[in-house]
């Protein structure tokens, strides 16, 4: 394996090169762009479909359709890299799209990362990269219309299996918070409060696919957290994790929130340790893990 860095064809714009901006060729000769590696954005509406960029004729297959995407910069991570390129090729603003899941290709010596993301606040692309000759949303159904990129039309069938899987967890607090002896009874908003902003963090940081029995890379769940009596004071704006708080029984609420969930389509996962509770999930059609599970995965 070795790397080239060539000179940018004069339709590149000039400037600084980020010393990820190369190739990667095999000793057989296959050249993959990317020093670090590659990253692309699967953004998907609901209502509209996938985002595609027709990539202009000089690119690297050009005059083909594929995910706005990219080299990946030195030190960045696919996640960053995916998201950045969206914004320079089509415009993708902050914080329209939120992360699902990262499925990577891996040849040992170059990985390719796609990430799909939900687009939570639609958005008009916009053309701000020469490497695009235009963009468009496209319905799932008809993506294999187009002439796609050989890499992207390899790969579509198994990220168009992903749509529709949508992984949440559902966490019954008060008995997460009552596994650990930190002295969560003295203040149990604020040990609620606490459980909130890990489990934000792991939200962002992304769960290994083995840990909830799916395929492909990484997903980055969303989360429900059910709080009951003293730990409904808890304060929180929301984002990642969405607070329920029970008007009465903490149970009876975990119940009919997995119940909504999995009525809803989702992949529902409840965090408790509680037997009977446990058991009324499951029978809801969600699979239920302990809290051991969950500590096992919070960051520090």
């Amino acid at each position: 394996m070795r790397i080239e860095y060539p000179e940018f064809e004069r339709r590149r714009p000039l400037g600084p090169r980020d010393p990820g901006d190369a190739w990667v060729v095999t000793d057989a000769g296959d050249r993959y762009w990317g020093r670090y590696g590659a990253a692309g954005l699967l953004a998907y509406d609901r209502e509209r479909g996938v985002l595609l960029q027709h990539r202009v004729s000089w690119s690297h297959y050009g005059d083909t359709w594929a995910l706005p995407g990219g080299a990946r910069h030195q030190g960045e991570s696919a996640r960053d890299g995916a998201l950045r390129e969206a914004q320079e090729e089509a415009g993708v603003p902050d914080g329209a799209v939120r992360a699902r899941a990262e499925s990577v290709l891996d040849l040992d010596v170059w990985t390719y990362t796609t990430l799909i993301g939900d687009v939570t606040v639609p958005f008009e692309p916009v053309i701000s990269d020469p490497e695009s000759r235009a963009l468009a949303w496209v319905p799932a159904a008809e993506v294999t219309d187009l002439p796609l990129h050989p890499g992207f039309a390899e790969s579509w069938q198994r990220l168009r299996d992903l749509l529709d899987v949508r992984p949440v967890l559902v966490v019954d607090a008060a008995n997460v918070v009552g596994s650990v002896p930190d002295g969560w009874w003295r203040d149990r908003a604020g040990a609620a409060a606490r459980l909130a902003d890990r489990l934000a963090a792991l939200g962002d940081r992304g769960v290994d696919a083995a840990a909830l029995g799916l395929a492909e890379d990484r997903w980055f769940p969303e989360i429900s957290l059910v709080v009951e009596g003293q730990a409904n004071a808890v304060e929180r704006d929301g984002g990642a994790v969405r607070i329920v708080r029970a008007p009465a029984s903490g149970d009876e609420a975990i119940v009919a929130e997995a119940g909504r969930l999995v009525g809803a389509g989702r992949l529902v996962t409840v965090v408790t340790s509680d037997r009977g509770l446990a058991d009324r999930c499951t029978a809801a059609g969600a699979t239920v893990y302990g809290t051991r599970w969950l500590h096992d995965l919070l960051p520090a």
